[in-house]
């Protein structure tokens, strides 16, 4: 399997700086780990939407996949009670 380009929007990166410390680096080491396996155990479709999503404690990262040009790019980081609210 190819390895995928993780691409981070720039919200994100804000969104992760903002999170506490152990938090943090777990995320973090969950999103790179996305390169190698973009569809981890544990991860699910959302519903209605072209995006997965992956929990790490209390908090989800919401991601898109393009297999055609081997890209995942997160779009959304941050607390289970209001990642899906827009």
């Amino acid at each position: 399997m190819a390895r995928f380009e993780v691409r981070i929007k720039r919200s994100v990166a804000k969104e992760l700086l903002l999170l506490p410390r152990a938090d943090n680096r777990r995320i973090v080491g969950r999103i790179q780990a996305l390169a190698e396996d973009p569809r981890p155990h544990g991860c699910e479709k959302l519903a209605g939407l072209e995006s997965y999503r992956i929990r790490q404690g209390d908090y989800r990262v919401v991601y898109t996949i393009n297999d055609d040009r081997v890209i995942v790019e997160v779009v959304r980081v941050g607390h289970r009670s209001d990642v899906y609210r827009d």
